[in-house]
């Protein structure tokens, strides 16, 4: 059976944890070659022998997302590297969560740099080799906090704005043979869900309880369900479907 991404080179940022590097598993899986950018550098070390463990093999890159010129260094090497990029999954965030007349500027301006500016960094180097090749798919992970939560005045912003931002790309990428969507997850299990717990001052078995309480198909999602959900957007039987946001979340949120 032919994998869906043989000869496809596929970055993952923020992918060496969660649901980045369930993202990286399901593309190496169906057949990409994959790099990971990540500003951690034993976390890429840690990813690399992960998936060495399982035969597989990834290309990492130190990079934090919110340096331009750090950006466009790493996605040249990944070019000079695979000669080619047809996937970009713009994943990489963090959380600074506090309530509105608690929040610093500098937690502010953190989030927005490496959501905001990280998305637009990464996706702005990118899309010149898109645009060579006639071919691309950018996929950018928002959230359903997007839809406004509290105490995250600042990630509801920057995943709003990458909303906007995809479907803007969505109109002026198209033309070249490059699709734009995003996936705004709901309640995944991982280490950021699991340290939001924490800082409410609940055990993460009961944060997973109390969450799935609200969630119609019983469940929280697994970074696995964004994983499959990315591999739809990336694959090319999906040409006609750009600048969507799709709510993976178990349930209505928009």
């Amino acid at each position: 059976m032919t994998k869906r991404f043989t000869n496809r080179v596929a970055i993952v940022t923020g992918g060496s944890q969660g649901i980045g590097r369930a993202i990286v598993e399901r593309f190496l899986v169906e057949g990409a070659d994959v790099a990971v950018f990540d500003i951690n550098e034993a976390a890429l070390v840690e990813v690399k022998t992960y998936f060495a463990d399982k035969n597989l093999s990834v290309h990492t890159e130190v990079v934090n997302v919110s340096d331009e010129e750090a950006v466009r260094s790493a996605v040249k090497s990944v070019h000079d590297t695979f000669g080619r990029i047809d996937i970009l999954v713009n994943n990489a965030g963090i959380l600074r969560d506090n309530l509105l007349f608690k929040m610093s500027a500098a937690e502010w301006q953190q989030v927005l740099d490496v959501h905001l500016n990280g998305t637009f960094f990464t996706t702005q180097a990118v899309q010149q080799y898109m645009v060579e090749q006639n071919y691309g798919r950018i996929i950018n992970i928002s959230s359903t906090s997007a839809l406004g939560n509290r105490g995250q005045a600042n990630y509801a912003t920057a995943k709003a704005g990458i909303q906007g931002f995809t479907k803007t790309l969505a109109i002026e990428l198209g033309p070249f043979g490059i699709t734009t969507n995003a996936i705004a997850p709901g309640f995944i299990e991982t280490d950021m869900t699991r340290g939001t717990a924490e800082r409410i001052g609940m055990s993460f078995e009961d944060f997973i309880a109390a969450g799935m309480k609200t969630i119609p198909v019983g469940r929280t999602g697994k970074p696995e369900d964004i994983a499959h959900t990315a591999a739809f957007f990336a694959d090319e039987c999906s040409s006609f479907v750009n600048g969507q946001v799709l709510y993976v979340a178990g349930g209505p949120k928009n």
